[in-house]
């Protein structure tokens, strides 16, 4: 057996059971490998879990599925029973609703660039959307350019390549008597789009993922060419569905899982990972590890064993995180009423310096989404709506959470009109919360690999300097988001099985 490579059957200690760990162990197990699940907490699932109250169930993680085609092929790949056969799979209509600043309104449709585009006509007049489709057509040039080795293709060992290359086309803008191009976000809303409505609905694909607008790169361009192109999809049931779907796949495919079982140590032996030390003092020994965990837990797990070398690309840390209000509403949902809805800030400027600036803070009127899904199985009778209200924060923010919770009911009732008055009981989930789930530091909540800005928004690769150790899910590549998770099962997978040589599904 090869450090690089297995040839026929292994043992194979996986850490953690996020959604990208589970994905990695039953392609993994597929492949003929004996595969055991360690977990700290008592289920699966990581940020994909779920809230259930007198009748009420919400989801504290994500809340909508972009390209469930990364999950059709991991049950294809896996088993006789395709996706949907496992999951009830909606694509959502509207995708978005959006209320901005000035008060103007629109509904975006699904996975319709002109659905989109006439949609702006109507509402921000045919300038704006002229603008907003001459956009879509370069994001998705951006696309074209990044879409493998961003997300179906190992880490490129050349990876200052990705760095240094800005995939997005900019427009030439004459500013101060000189031609520059946009290279932020910020810019391109600025330069390009020129209507603060449709800056607002391009940054907010950003803020909604933690990042910053006016320093996350021109690439991130291809974030809301995503949604138009691809669709927004719910899972009957709530997004938690979809990791008890995950789960019993691996089940089926004779993946072990143990629960309440924290590794707290990696094994190393002859130069190479040959198991896992637990926190009962016991030793799980293994051929290969796959490791689904944040970055500081792996330097724990690591023991100062060098696992990244001098030239990777280093690992991110202090992202940024989110509060979650859950609120149970007596009143059923309206009819027609948009699944989700971004309601944006009245000073961006501001929103943005609060959370990014130094220190960081919790912006007076956030960007708060509301989702108010359209599913009998969140709610005890007709009679009643679940809904969910979020916003960005800065990661590890603990003091003034209760505060921040008001703020963004507040906000909220632009969206739900009497609110308050409709309200049974409300929840709201933290930082801390997040923390407790998924081991990330201050509840940090890993963002998409991009590319360019020097490599800031790349994320490690999924092989490691110690034989024998991948890492999989959102904090190594290809980052953050459910379907980046499932797209890191299977590099792992691909690695492992092949070898080095793996470049991703053709």
């Amino acid at each position: 057996m090869r450090a690089d490579k297995v040839a026929g059957m292994a043992r194979i200690a996986v850490i953690g059971a996020g959604v990208g760990a589970m994905a990695a162990a039953a392609r993994l197990a597929v492949a003929g490998h004996r595969v055991a699940v360690y977990e700290r907490t008592e289920t699966y699932g990581g940020a994909l879990r779920r809230v259930e109250r007198d009748g009420f169930s919400f989801d504290t993680g994500p809340g909508l599925l972009p390209l469930p085609a990364v999950y059709r092929d991991l049950f294809l790949k896996t088993g006789r029973e395709p996706l949907e056969e496992c999951v009830g799979l909606v694509q959502v209509d509207p995708s978005s609703h959006h209320v901005f600043a000035d008060g103007t309104h629109v509904s975006l449709p699904n996975a319709s660039r002109a659905g989109v585009v006439s949609a702006l006509a109507e509402s921000l007049g045919p300038v704006a959307a002229r603008r907003w489709g001459d956009f879509l057509v370069r994001a998705r040039e951006a696309w074209d350019r990044s879409r493998r080795p961003l997300l179906e293709e190992p880490l490129w060992p050349n990876w200052q390549v990705l760095a240094e290359r800005e995939p997005y086309p900019a427009v030439p803008h004459k500013r101060l008597l000189r031609t520059r191009t946009a290279g932020t976000l910020a810019e391109v809303g600025a330069w390009e789009l020129r209507d603060p409505r449709l800056a607002a609905l391009l940054e907010s694909h950003a803020l909604a993922l933690g990042l910053d607008p006016r320093v996350t790169p021109a690439s991130a361009a291809v974030l809301p060419y995503m949604e138009h192109a691809f669709g927004t999809w719910y899972v009957r049931g709530g997004m938690r569905e979809l990791a008890r779907a995950v789960y019993e796949r691996c089940l089926a495919r004779r993946v072990e899982f143990r629960f309440g079982a924290e590794a707290t140590g990696v094994l190393e032996k002859d130069g190479r990972a040959a198991g896992l030390e637990l926190a009962d003092g016991s030793v799980a020994e293994a051929d290969l590890v796959v490791a689904g965990v944040p970055p500081e837990m792996l330097d724990r797990l690591s023991r100062g064993t060098r696992v990244r070398g001098a030239d990777a690309v280093p690992a991110r840390r202090g992202a940024a995180s989110r509060v979650t209000v859950l609120l149970a509403l007596r009143g059923g949902r309206p009819q027609g009423t948009p699944h989700r809805t971004v309601v944006h800030a009245e000073d961006r400027r501001a929103e943005l310096e609060s959370l990014f600036g130094a220190p960081g803070g919790l912006p007076a009127r956030p960007t708060v989404t509301v989702l108010r899904p359209d599913d009998p199985a969140l709610v005890p009778d007709t009679g009643h709506e679940a809904v969910t209200v979020t916003s960005v924060v800065p990661a590890g923010t603990g003091e003034g959470v209760d505060t921040h919770a008001e703020r963004l009911i507040t906000v909220a009732e632009r969206a739900v009109p009497g609110l308050r008055d409709r309200l049974v009981h409300r929840e709201v989930r933290t930082p801390a919360d997040i923390a407790g789930e998924t081991g990330a530091e201050g509840g940090a909540v890993p963002a998409p690999a991009l590319a360019a800005a020097g490599g800031r928004l790349l994320h490690p690769s999924n092989s490691t300097e110690l034989p024998g150790l991948f890492t999989v899910g959102g904090w190594s590549h290809p980052g953050g988001g459910l379907p980046h998770a499932g797209m890191s099962g299977a590099l792992v997978a691909g690695l492992i099985v092949e070898g080095p040589e793996f470049r991703g599904s053709q």
